[in-house]
């Protein structure tokens, strides 16, 4: 399984997933102990709020999971769409937000099934719709 973590500095969990170009990719495997395996540093024009629903290619495809601190409504329509699992963490440190979502992932605040209208995510809500 691989899991993004939105990171704007490559040291904390950052917010605004939807407009966030750097992300943290870690690898979990059978001893579910996470790795970090990769860093994405997009421009700007491939953050997700600039892609939108075009439904090209993404290097944010290659993940299964997508953690950050807050994203919108529009945000998690568009990773449901992709088939991939947008997921809110309070963790501030990247590995421990991995770590927690292995863990309790089905139980962290989760925005996959938004084939409704009302807002979500908070304090963001409809930011990114």
């Amino acid at each position: 399984m691989k899991i993004a973590v939105s990171s704007q500095n490559f040291r904390t969990v950052t917010n605004h997933a939807g407009r966030a170009r750097r992300f943290i990719v870690y690898t979990v495997g059978e001893d579910l102990q996470p790795v970090e395996t990769d860093r994405i540093d997009l421009p700007k024009e491939l953050s997700m709020h600039e892609v939108g629903d075009s439904g090209v290619a993404h290097p944010l495809d290659s993940v299964d999971v997508i953690l950050s601190a807050s994203f919108g409504a529009g945000f998690a329509r568009r990773m449901h769409a992709r088939g991939l699992i947008a997921s809110i963490t309070e963790k501030t440190d990247p590995l421990e937000a991995v770590k927690e979502f292995m863990m309790n992932g089905q139980n962290l605040p989760q925005l996959c099934d938004c084939n409704h209208d009302h807002d979500h995510a908070h304090g963001h809500a409809g930011h990114e719709a």
